[in-house]
């Protein structure tokens, strides 16, 4: 895909997408998807589907590759130095597996040798490897998933610190990650620029059918007879998958595999987020029922929340008011309206965003956690002032065909 393309959406509603279905998934190819059909689609319609023809031209595919195996001569030359995080994939650690932390050339040399070696099977995951050097153009973001808050706000506004939700993944046959849905209920996108994938997807609400007595979700859900429930699918090399918000899933290498993927969120799925953050704000009052009592509770409960998924309501909101001011910025001048990633945001699109974050900040102001804790009353844009400067905004513009 090339870089620096514009994003745009119309209000026409859902087209047809022609392509061919894997279980049930549909697959198109890139060069005849617009973004305003992905956005209806599948974003909007939270429905997966693999598209075909990313990632080929990328700087990754051209120098991490070579013969159809990693090329380890340049990555051991120009990353074997970086930290990376690696799990044992032999080996559960509550419902995750154990991880290690080591320098990438150590890993590297086990994964030339790893066919030789049935004793470990090891799969490095989660590398922020472009938050380290924003500079290396290994990748570019494909225009389908430029709708990117998440990464928007962790680039632009909260560089300090020093997270993101983009990833590299690289492993061996057969290393794989356990069941899980994406944190924060958040849309993930994956693109193969070595090897293969197998996907077990479960639309939301079927992962309930596999829970145990204790309520429990397994850890491998090949091991349960509900499989037929869900979808299983392969994506190819150069091929795309996007993986709706809610919708779990457990995956596989197929052959030695490395992956680019980012968790993100925006105006499609935003309200899933704030349920998300309500829903574990709920689990954390419940297991320290028994404080209610205690000066601060909301302030401890918020200290937990935080620990418990890396967001609070405090991050919540600035996070919110990020978007929303860079969006209001973006309408009353038609320049810099460039991404964090290079593409350009189109104005429908703009007034999708602000209407999005109107209505989850609505909510957010009538919470009973946000009217109490002291924080939203001294801040400086206090959330009732920054919805009215949204109403404001938006009432000067409306969506365009």
């Amino acid at each position: 895909m090339k870089c620096g393309m514009l994003f745009e959406i119309d209000n026409t509603g859902q087209s047809a997408v022609r392509g061919v279905n894997q279980d049930g998934v549909p697959i198109i190819d890139a060069k005849s998807l617009t973004y305003n059909d992905f956005f209806q689609n599948f974003m909007v319609a939270n429905v997966p589907c693999i598209i075909k023809g990313i990632g080929n031209t990328w700087e990754s595919s051209r120098d991490w590759v070579k013969d159809g195996r990693p090329n380890y001569d340049y990555l051991m030359q120009k990353y074997g130095s970086y930290h990376v995080t690696v799990y044992n994939c032999l080996e559960r650690y509550y419902n995750t597996q154990k991880p290690t932390q080591m320098d990438f050339r150590r890993y590297l040399s086990y994964l030339r040798e790893s066919s030789k070696n049935a004793t470990k099977l090891d799969y490095l995951k989660n590398w922020h490897l472009k938050l380290t050097d924003e500079n290396d153009k290994f990748y570019e973001v494909p225009v389908y998933f430029a709708s990117d808050w998440l990464n928007e706000y962790y680039v632009t506004c909260a560089s300090h610190l020093k997270d993101d939700y983009r990833f590299v993944y690289m492993g061996p046959n057969n290393s794989w990650t356990p069941f899980h849905a994406d944190v924060f209920m958040s849309y993930s996108w994956s693109v193969n620029i070595m090897g293969r994938k197998r996907w077990i997807l479960f639309p939301p609400g079927k992962e309930n059918l596999l829970k145990d007595n204790l309520g429990n979700l397994p850890y491998d859900v090949t091991t349960s007879s509900l499989l037929h429930h869900g979808h299983e699918l392969i994506q190819e090399q150069n091929e795309a998958i996007f993986v709706p918000s809610g919708w779990h899933h457990q995956v596989y290498n197929i052959g030695d595999t490395i992956s680019i993927n980012h968790n993100w969120v925006n105006g499609c799925n935003i309200d899933n987020m704030y349920a998300a953050l309500l829903a574990e704000l709920a689990n954390v009052e419940k297991e320290i029922a028994d404080c209610k009592e205690m000066d601060d509770f909301e302030q401890h409960c918020q200290l937990m929340l935080k620990v418990s998924c890396g967001m609070d309501f405090y991050m919540f909101y600035d996070f919110l008011k990020c978007i929303c001011m860079k969006r209001i910025e973006m309408l009353a001048s038609s320049s810099a309206r460039r991404m964090f990633h290079g593409h350009e945001i189109g104005s429908n699109h703009i007034l999708f965003d602000l209407n999005a974050v109107s209505n989850t900040l609505g909510a957010f102001v009538q919470c009973d956690t946000v009217k109490n804790l002291d924080y939203f009353k001294t801040v400086d844009v206090k959330p009732p002032e920054l919805l009215e400067q949204i109403l404001l905004s938006t009432k000067k513009n409306s969506l365009k065909k």
